[in-house]
């Protein structure tokens, strides 16, 4: 029998379902407390259920697509290191 390469941990289907359950456990588990917690919202718009839950998810995306806006001026050429390595050598 041909070896077949070993999936990592990570890439293996059972261990990516489990990963799921907990982080949909997670997140209900999140919001459960707003079930028993009264809340006085100063605006509004804070009043409705899962309001800080939501605000959370908003901020991490903003938080992402930022971190990639600013990678795409960041970013440098893959030869730019062996420029400057040839520079050195002159």
């Amino acid at each position: 029998m041909a070896e077949q390469e070993q999936k990592g941990f990570l890439e293996r289907p059972k261990t990516l379902r489990v990963l799921w359950i907990i982080l949909y456990a997670i997140c209900a588990l999140t919001l459960l407390p707003e079930l028993f917690i009264g809340r006085h919202p100063h605006f509004g718009f804070g009043s409705f259920f899962g309001f800080y839950a939501v605000l959370g998810f908003i901020s991490c995306a903003v938080l992402i697509l930022l971190a990639k806006l600013g990678g795409m001026f960041l970013k440098r050429q893959e030869s730019y290191y062996e420029k400057g390595q040839k520079e050195l050598d002159q």
